[in-house]
């Protein structure tokens, strides 16, 4: 009876002892950790980043291009021009437009000189008063002291001149430009303007 009790419990032992052995092929130890389930990929590439499936490489996205903006070249040259700056205007365009306002009998009259060189005299409601027309000689005088003038460079509005009692005030429009001066704030170039002008009143077909 002690015999098969002990042939028994040396089968048991050397049963136990084959279960505990190490893991080996379709044992039961604890599982290698599994690698990455995506092919080719490396953990540390970075957001946005792939994979190319043939080579195993990790590629980056290609940057968008970078450009530069297109600046118009006009820009920053300081300053505006007219577009007709230095056009000499069409005979019917009006070439200089000046309105005088003041005087003694505080009264306004405005002259129009066409391209042409003819001109009109409007009373302070805007009708003709009489017409004429420069000669040649008189109308090169005039164009040139527009020119001179350079409306373009100069302010609008100019004040800070000699009070001149029962003074007038002139606006001249030329070149899609307005000037407006008081007498004692007139320069010499406006002047040389008004030198040239056909006169405000009495013109040669005035009523």
């Amino acid at each position: 009876m002690r015999a098969l009790r002990a042939v028994a419990v040396a089968v048991l032992s050397a049963a136990a002892l084959a279960g505990c052995g190490p893991a080996g092929a379709g044992g039961d130890g604890d599982a290698a950790p599994k690698g990455s389930t995506a092919p080719g990929t490396s953990a540390s590439a970075g957001a946005g980043a792939s994979a190319d499936p043939g080579t195993g490489a990790t590629t980056s996205p290609t940057a968008a291009p970078v450009t530069s903006p297109v600046t118009s070249p006009s820009a920053g040259t300081g300053g505006s021009t007219s577009p007709t700056a230095g056009r000499v205007p069409a005979p019917g365009e009006t070439l200089v437009r000046v309105t005088r306002t003041g005087g003694f009998a505080g009264r306004t009259h405005t002259l129009v000189v066409k391209g042409d060189g003819s001109w009109t005299q409007l009373d302070g409601e805007a009708r003709p008063k009489g017409t004429g027309k420069l000669p040649e000689a008189g109308l090169t005088g005039l164009r040139t002291a527009l020119r001179e003038a350079d409306f373009a460079r100069l302010p609008r509005i100019a004040t800070g001149g000699p009070t001149i009692y029962d003074g007038y005030s002139y606006v001249f429009v030329h070149d899609g430009h307005e000037v407006s001066r008081d007498q004692g704030s007139l320069p010499a170039s406006l002047t040389k303007v008004l030198d040239a002008l056909p006169p405000f009143t009495g013109g040669q077909d005035a009523p």
